[in-house]
């Protein structure tokens, strides 16, 4: 399996797995797999909403083209609102055990997500076309379908040519997808719940970046799951020497106590 390093701010190299090729394309598979299923109940229910209606007027024709846009819009913000609140992850992702992260391997930003989500057109109007063409209803869109898949073929070549595995949206919104071998997120394995009455221990922990703070969580993630005592050390060591802090805990102890004052701290 392909690895990647990506170095962080204390100038420690994470290594994350990058997933075969089959692996993305079974996660598109079955990601197209559900919006189509899901677009095809929508037109189901809109059919039904139309007869229902009966005689149509100027209001009612009205009325129905806003009904049909509401019951599309999930379907069109299927990933990017998948991918921002499951951390990275659509449903098909999350069955194979892959995750959208940022160059950094921290977690992605909003924008991050955006900018992959306006370049993801290929496979969506491919799902969009497939159901008119079943129904009949697909003539004249030849050009349409064309284009979408010349799109979609450009980005399977940049996943099997290029170094990180990028398609045309990674690399613009500076992303990555990795393999999580892991049963829990990041969130889960390195915060805490942090009871009101908490005194954090190191103050300074404020001081650092957003891209600071993600190269810990990834630093600590990545050495607990390899085992890796000295990559804490020297993260520890680093990140003591910057802030002017002292401390006897042990590395991973201190990693985490770091997040943990951060966690508090940054909702204060």
């Amino acid at each position: 399996m392909a690895v990647i390093k990506v170095p962080t701010t204390f100038n420690i190299d994470l290594e994350f797995e990058i997933p075969e090729f089959y692996r993305r394309l079974v996660a598109l598979l079955i990601d197209m797999v559900i919006e189509f299923s899901y677009l095809m109940l929508a037109i189901y229910a809109l059919n039904k909403i139309e007869k229902a209606m009966g005689t149509f007027d100027n209001d009612t024709g009205y009325n129905m083209y806003a009904i049909t846009l509401l019951f599309l819009l999930p379907l069109f913000i299927y990933h990017i609102v998948l991918e921002f609140t499951m951390n990275g992850q659509s449903i098909g992702k999350k069955i194979m055990g892959l995750k959208v992260v940022n160059e950094n391997g921290g977690r992605a930003s909003f924008s991050q997500f955006f900018i992959r989500w306006i370049l993801r057109v290929s496979d969506l109007w491919i799902v969009v076309i497939v159901f008119l063409l079943i129904n009949s209803a697909g003539m004249g869109l030849d050009f349409v379908f064309l284009a979408a898949f010349v799109f979609l073929i450009t980005d399977i070549v940049l996943v099997i040519s290029s170094k990180k595995s990028q398609r045309i949206g990674d690399i613009l919104a500076k992303t990555i997808l990795i393999r999580t071998n892991r049963k829990a997120s990041i969130e889960e394995t390195v915060f805490r719940e942090v009871a009101d009455n908490y005194t954090p221990a190191y103050p300074q922990i404020m001081q650092l970046s957003d891209r600071d703070i993600n190269a810990i969580k990834s630093i600590l993630e990545t050495a607990r799951k390899k085992g890796d005592i000295d990559m804490a050390i020297a993260a520890g060591d680093k990140i003591k020497n910057h802030l002017k802090i002292e401390s006897s805990l042990s590395p991973f102890d201190f990693l985490d106590v770091l997040l943990k004052d951060y966690n508090y701290l940054s909702v204060k």
